[in-house]
């Protein structure tokens, strides 16, 4: 299922998703949790990018899986430089998954009226710990997306 999609490798064309969906919910999710102000307008995208975005990593990641079995990357050093690009792929399945609970949690968690007034639904203890889990995890995000896309692209255009 993840192998082709109209004859095409589907990894190249996932992928792309991916590395869009990941950083816009990483910075949709560090401005709803530190900008009160824009929680009003952003809520509806912020719960949208953290439904469809682990779906897009979910996708890029098993199709790689898929790709990677290819005959053509038999030889070992190749497999090494594929291990390592997987190992950073599943790591930012993980972290946008969390990414994208307590970006979900956030969102519900916290209610905006029409006056644009956040009124907290938990105990501000509770708030400031998802607050600083939605940065982190954001900051993580960045990271790994741009790690895994990196090392994948490091081994497409200076050859295996």
């Amino acid at each position: 299922m993840f192998d082709r999609v109209l004859g095409l490798p589907a990894h190249p064309l996932f992928i792309h998703a991916a590395v869009v969906l990941v950083p816009l919910l990483a910075l949709v999710g560090v401005l709803y949790a530190v900008w009160p102000g824009s929680r009003r307008h952003i809520r509806w995208p912020l719960i949208a990018l953290a439904i469809a975005t682990p779906g897009a990593v979910f996708f890029a990641k098993e199709s790689g899986e898929a790709f990677s079995e290819s005959p053509n990357f038999a030889a070992g050093p190749i497999q090494e430089q594929i291990e390592q690009h997987e190992d950073l792929g599943n790591t930012l399945f993980l972290v946008v998954l969390g990414l994208a609970i307590v970006a979900l949690v956030m969102a519900f968690m916290v209610n905006v009226t029409a006056g644009s007034v956040s009124l907290i639904k938990a105990p501000v203890v509770v708030h400031w710990v998802v607050v600083v889990a939605v940065v982190a995890l954001s900051v993580a995000a960045f990271y790994y997306v741009f790690r895994a896309g990196d090392t994948g692209a490091h081994m497409v255009w200076e050859g295996f």
